[in-house]
């Protein structure tokens, strides 16, 4: 979708949403370009210690792609910590990676479609008993994608 194509603030994030997750992203690669090719081996592996691995983060970034859909949807916010924002990986065979990547592919999915729902109008509101808005929360998922996508890249090498 061209920048240059009227469209509303709402429409703009779930843009940039998509960008971040399928691409084309003008920094670079986006989290699906970056794990095109990425076997569960690989995906699985852990280059650099104690760091994550590309499956901790594709998981990662799926609870929160879902939790900013359900806040957006009504739901009240929950900084995630623990098992719930690094879910831990039980199973690393070739079907429970397809099974992630369809994952991360429905919470942006649904998160797009959230943002598609949300009224342009409450984008300043702020996210109740937070200091942040619903642009600020919309507008972080994409950055928080961006940054996941660039350490999937430098593990990928």
């Amino acid at each position: 979708m061209p920048y240059d194509d009227p469209m509303n603030e709402t429409t703009r994030i779930r843009d940039q949403l998509e960008r971040s997750h399928r691409g084309p992203a003008w920094h670079g690669p986006s989290l699906f370009e970056n794990l095109e090719g990425v076997t569960a081996a690989v995906a699985a592996r852990r280059k650099v210690p104690g760091a994550h691995s590309i499956w901790e983060i594709v998981r990662h970034v799926t609870v929160w792609e879902a939790e900013v859909a359900r806040v957006i949807d009504g739901k009240e916010y929950v900084s995630l910590q623990g098992d719930a924002e690094w879910p831990p990986l039980t199973d690393t065979g070739d079907a429970a990676w397809k099974t992630a990547l369809e994952e991360l592919d429905g919470a942006n999915a649904a998160l797009c479609d959230a943002v598609t729902r949300f009224r342009e109008d409450r984008l300043n509101e702020k996210v109740a008993q937070r200091d942040f808005s619903f642009y600020g929360l919309m507008h972080g998922v994409v950055q928080h994608n961006l940054y996941h996508a660039g350490q999937i890249g430098l593990l990928r090498k």
